[in-house]
This record gives C-alpha cells, sequence and structure tokens, in this order.
C-alpha cells in the first residue's frame, strides 16, 4: 500500500522471527512517544523490560497475536499492533475481552495509513474471539485518543500505568466487537 506521500508499506503477521523487529520498533515508538514526558533512565529501564525481545516472546508463546508495519522496499519495520490476553482491571471476568496491548509507528509514518490498517487487522482478529476490544492509552496523547474515538472506542475506565518511580494517568477505552 502506499500514502500520499508515495511511502511504499506493507502489513503482515508477525512470527517468533519477528521478535527482533518487535523490540525494536516497540523502544523506539516508546522512546520517540514518551521521550518529553518520561525520565530518560525510566524509558531506558522499561524498554530494557517491556519491550525486550524475551518480552516480546513471552506475549507471542502465550497467544498474542502481532502484526508489522514495513516499508517495501528494504522492509525496514516501522510499525506494529499486539493483541494479546487483557492485562487491564476493567476487562469482563468471563473472558469476552481482548486487549490491543500495543499499537505504534513512527511518528514520520503518521498519516501514511499504517495506524488505521494496523488497527483493522486487529478489530478483524479480535471479532473472531472477543465481545470487546480493550486498550490503554496515556491521556495526555490527544492523537491517539482522538484517533480512537474515531475508530469508535468509548471509554470505559481510567487506570494508571507506572514507569520508574512515577505514575502516569492512562484511559481505558473499548469498542464492541
Amino acid at each position: 500500500m502506499s500514502d500520499e506521500k508515495n511511502i511504499q508499506w506493507q502489513i503482515r503477521a508477525a512470527t517468533n522471527a519477528d521478535i527482533g523487529a518487535l523490540a525494536l520498533v516497540g523502544a523506539a515508538t516508546f522512546l520517540e512517544t514518551f521521550a518529553d514526558i518520561l525520565n530518560g533512565d525510566a524509558i531506558v529501564k522499561h524498554c530494557e523490560t517491556q519491550h525486550s525481545k524475551s518480552a516480546y516472546d513471552a506475549y507471542l508463546r502465550d497467544g498474542a497475536t502481532a502484526w508489522l508495519g514495513e516499508l517495501t522496499d528494504g522492509q525496514a519495520p516501522v510499525s506494529y499492533a499486539l493483541l494479546c490476553k487483557p492485562e487491564l482491571a476493567a476487562a469482563a471476568d468471563d473472558g469476552s475481552d481482548i486487549e490491543l496491548k500495543r499499537i505504534y509507528s513512527l511518528s514520520r509514518f503518521h498519516g501514511s495509513g499504517m495506524g488505521p490498517a494496523l488497527l483493522e487487522k486487529a478489530v478483524n482478529a479480535a471479532s473472531k474471539t472477543a465481545r470487546r476490544l480493550l486498550l490503554g492509552v496515556y491521556n495526555g496523547n490527544e492523537r491517539a485518543i482522538a484517533f480512537y474515538e474515531k475508530q469508535g472506542f468509548e471509554q470505559i475506565a481510567t487506570r494508571q500505568f507506572q514507569v520508574g518511580d512515577n505514575l502516569y494517568d492512562d484511559i481505558v477505552f473499548a469498542k464492541t466487537l
């Protein structure tokens, strides 16, 4: 696919062979998104654990599904989405929810259409097994909040998310499938 900037890209299902790419894009997009919000040492420590190869390997071994957005000229990974068992307290006790744990693109590819394409993959996959798709988003991320609301997500709760020694407020969204 391509966008108005003539960036050629594709979305494909990620496999265990892609954990290095998932970890790379995960850490890079987390740093890029939160560098002006979070303490640098906290970002590094968070990425060392939450965006490590072993973290993505564990998600995939536990049944998570992931997709990579790649540039078609060289297949450089630039975006991804991760769908997994819910880790949010707002999840239904009956197991009918699934969580979009992560969906990120490097900022220079915002507006390329990869975000909506990744979300479409996640919604289609989630609708086969779940009643609702949940996600958490930092309450200061206005661009993401507007995107999720435009895609039919509604706020159902709030939570606090810890990075380093600090707690940050997140919005928990749900979309009925």
